[in-house]
């Protein structure tokens, strides 16, 4: 395999990973998510509070039993850092709010797993 074959076999796992968790069906199945997430989780929300794997559950099951809000994903892009670790950067949008987020996956045990995510609030005129 090439290692542009490797870098786009394992940018596409990630992104499959990513938009897994912006599923709300996926964010209200606390199981699901921890299933897309690493052992060493953490998350810098665009709130700047700071998530572990346990903390993050919470926040994507808050919803309980009202309709979830829609999280649209535009320009996501990843770039291979080394082989197992996929850097993923993109725009999210949902509730009249944009965030610019970054991810980053690592592959254990041959499956993609969520090791850090950032996300930061962009001002929009």
């Amino acid at each position: 395999m090439s290692a542009n074959d490797e870098e786009e076999r394992s940018v596409r796992a990630a992104v499959e990973g990513e938009l897994r968790l912006l599923d709300p069906d996926v964010r209200a199945l606390p199981d699901a998510v921890t299933a897309l997430l690493d052992p060493e989780f953490i998350e810098l929300g665009a709130s700047g509070r700071r998530y572990d794997g346990v903390s993050i559950l919470v926040v994507t099951s808050a919803d309980g039993g009202r309709a979830p809000v829609p999280i649209a994903a535009t320009d996501m892009s990843g770039t291979l850092l080394a082989p197992g670790l996929v850097h993923l950067t993109f725009m999210t949008e949902s509730d009249g709010g944009r965030v610019r987020r970054h991810s980053i996956w690592r592959r254990t045990e041959s499956r993609w797993r969520l090791y850090f995510h950032q996300g930061t609030p962009v001002n929009t005129p």
